[in-house]
């Protein structure tokens, strides 16, 4: 569009007629006109101006990317009403208009086809066919600026890669079926491993602070030099690492209102059990609760 837009500048500069001068005339004298020529008037609305108008539009209708109409029409489709207009002006014009209108002044077939007109119907024809097949073919239809798309909204609970944020191990996203890094086995179930809390800790299996031991009762809370615990009978949870939309409070694990924690944005927590439409997640610091609110979180894995 551009390129025809400036090669329609160029052509209304040039000659828009030539001059076949008869053998002993004087022809120096004579003045062959442009687009831009007063006797040439219609020449230069007609098939400049409209064209380059024509480019303008269907190019700011590109970068736009919207359909806001003007009069009932779209700027791409004024654009390239404006550019078959402006080919077909090419046409007469160069087969029968300004050559034909000096041929008549003179009284001879001296005059022909100038460079300017030439051009300017090659330009045209670039023009319109850009615009045609900018509305049939989905390499033409692309905008020429992207504009900046809203960001994807957080998958909900139960689906969706999170990326990477402050508390997932390994910084990186853990693969479909495979183990999380740091964390428990994916698949495995609830009481097989315990995750090692953040930044260090006692190791897998080892009893947590502050929490009660896989597979034990709910407000049961076993000695510290407990042995390992035992799977939970028919238990198929697998923890996950989850991070929250906004900051909501972690109630002790008994049933109580007390809030032991505040689960905040930015920082992935580790799902440890399921009860009910609750969750019990585990802080960083290996601190475990009952996340009541679990609307709109976002899963890890």
């Amino acid at each position: 569009m551009i390129g025809a837009a400036l090669l329609l500048i160029i052509a209304s500069f040039l000659d828009s007629i030539s001059v076949d001068c008869p053998t002993g005339a004087d022809c120096g004298s004579l003045e062959v006109p442009n687009g831009w020529d007063s006797d040439q008037f219609p020449l230069l609305p007609a098939v400049f101006l409209t064209g380059i108008i024509a480019a303008a539009l269907i190019a700011v209708g590109r970068m736009r990317g919207d359909d806001k109409q003007l009069a009932g029409l779209t700027l791409n489709q004024w654009g390239t009403a404006l550019a078959a207009a402006a080919l077909f002006s090419s046409l007469f014009t160069l087969f029968g208009g300004a050559r034909s209108m000096a041929n008549d002044a003179t009284g001879e077939d001296v005059f022909g086809m100038g460079i300017g007109l030439i051009l300017a119907l090659i330009a045209n024809l670039a023009l319109t066919a850009g615009a045609v097949l900018s509305h049939t073919l989905p390499a033409f239809k692309a905008n020429l600026l992207s504009s900046p798309g809203a960001p994807a909204p957080a998958a909900p609970y139960g689906g969706g890669q999170p990326q990477p944020g402050y508390g997932y191990p390994g910084g990186g996203q853990p693969g479909p079926g495979g183990p999380q890094p740091g964390g428990p086995q994916g698949g495995a179930p609830f009481g097989g491993g315990q995750q090692a809390p953040f930044g260090g800790g006692p190791g897998a299996g080892g009893p947590q602070p502050g929490g009660p031991q896989a597979g034990a009762p709910a407000g049961a809370r076993p000695p510290q030099a407990q042995a390992a615990p035992q799977p939970a009978a028919g238990g198929s949870f697998a923890p996950f690492w989850f991070a929250v939309p906004a900051a909501r409070p972690l109630f002790a694990e008994d049933g109580s209102s007390a809030q032991i924690a505040e689960l905040t944005p930015g920082i992935w927590y580790l799902a440890v059990d399921q009860r009910g439409a609750a969750l019990v997640a585990q802080t960083q610091d290996g601190r475990r609760g009952v996340l009541q609110d679990t609307t709109g979180i976002q899963r890890g894995a």
